[in-house]
C-alpha cells in the first residue's frame, strides 16, 4: 500500500482511534502553522502572554492577553521619550515591555512600562543610588499597587532591567479576559478576585 492509499484510508476511516489520531494531527499542524506565522511576524514562537496581576491597571487588566514582539524586531521607547514625542502605548507614554526578573528564566516574567534608561553609575531615580550597570527603570501603571519603580521595591530591587533580560515589547490591543482560562488552569485565581 502506497502513501496516498494510506492517507486516504486514514482520512476516510470511521475507527475511533484513527479519528482521534486525525484530530491530534490536525491540532499539531494548526499549532505549527500558528507558531511559524507568529515567529515570522513577531519574532517569537509563542507571542502571547496573560496579564497575571493588577499592576498595569487601568491600561492592562488581569486576564488580558497581550501580544509581544521580539526585541530583535522592535525598539523600546521609554516613557520619558514617549512624553517628548507624544508616543502612547496602552494608554500612557512609552512602551510596555515583558522582561525576566534578574534574567532568570525560572521566574514569571514581568510586564511593566519602561520609564527611562540609565547608564552605569547614574542615579536610578532622583537622589537614588547609582545604577550598578546600564538598563531600564520600570514601573507598573497602577499607582495604588505600584507607587514605586520596580527597582525601588521587591520586583527588581536595585537592578535596572538589562536589554538581554527583555523578552519583547507589547503590541496591539489586549484581548480582555481570554487569559483567564490559562491563569486558572495554572492555579492563579486572580481573575476571580477583582
Amino acid at each position: 500500500m502506497g502513501i496516498i492509499e494510506t492517507i486516504t484510508k486514514i482520512k476516510e476511516s470511521e475507527n475511533f482511534w484513527v479519528g482521534l489520531f486525525r484530530d491530534f494531527l490536525f491540532v499539531l499542524v494548526v499549532v505549527a502553522i500558528f507558531s511559524s506565522i507568529s515567529y515570522l511576524a513577531l519574532g517569537l514562537f509563542s507571542p502571547m502572554v496573560a496579564v497575571e496581576s493588577k499592576s498595569m491597571a487601568p491600561h492592562l487588566n488581569v486576564g488580558d492577553i497581550i501580544f509581544i514582539e521580539s526585541l530583535d524586531r522592535s525598539e523600546i521607547i521609554t516613557s520619558n521619550e514617549g512624553e517628548k514625542t507624544g508616543y502612547l502605548s496602552f494608554g500612557y507614554y512609552g512602551d510596555v515591555i515583558l522582561y525576566r526578573q534578574s534574567g532568570n528564566d525560572a521566574r514569571i516574567p514581568i510586564i511593566h512600562r519602561a520609564m527611562y534608561y540609565v547608564n552605569q553609575g547614574e542615579p536610578m531615580w532622583p537622589d537614588g543610588p547609582s545604577a550598578p550597570y546600564a538598563g531600564y527603570i520600570t514601573k507598573g501603571d497602577n499607582n495604588k499597587t505600584n507607587a514605586l519603580y520596580d527597582q525601588q521595591g521587591s520586583i527588581s530591587y536595585l537592578q535596572p532591567v538589562k536589554k538581554e533580560w527583555v523578552i519583547g515589547v507589547a503590541l496591539f490591543r489586549p484581548l480582555p479576559l481570554v487569559g483567564c482560562v490559562s491563569l486558572t488552569l495554572r492555579g492563579n485565581l486572580a481573575c476571580f478576585n477583582q
